[in-house]
């Protein structure tokens, strides 16, 4: 005969302590546990690929600002300038989403490039632009 404070939760206590449960409840935690951590390490590179597609641009641009003396008008010029041989980018690279790049150049509050990504929202109105 038990005291009644040892039955108390009995049947989710019984369950419990059934090993077979336990290995399902260890199989399902680790489960749940391991796609967290790969949708936050998918994440992580992402935001890495997309700092290194603006740090890109930027060095275009700033190239293209040395080499021309202005700002490009559209991205297209950093592909093919006017009145010259080089190429500042091979193509325009794109944010770890696959969007292409906001390019603003001179930026709104300072006369250096601006080059902004939506970031994982995929709008720029949203607070989680990259840049």
């Amino acid at each position: 005969m038990s005291l009644p404070w040892e039955r108390r939760g009995g049947r989710w206590r019984g369950i419990l302590r059934n090993t077979r449960w336990q290995a399902l409840l260890a199989v399902v935690s680790l489960a749940v546990l391991t796609t967290g951590f790969m949708r936050y390490a998918r994440h992580r590179v992402r935001v890495r690929d997309t700092q290194v597609a603006i740090a890109q641009v930027k060095q275009a641009i700033d190239r293209f600002r040395t080499d021309v003396g202005r700002c490009p008008r559209s991205d297209t010029e950093l592909l093919h300038p006017p009145l010259s041989q080089k190429h500042y980018l091979d193509s325009i690279p794109k944010d770890g989403w696959g969007r292409p790049l906001s390019i603003r150049c001179p930026g709104y509050f300072e006369q250096e490039a601006e080059v902004i990504s939506a970031g994982p929202s995929g709008s720029l109105v949203k607070d989680d632009n990259i840049q």
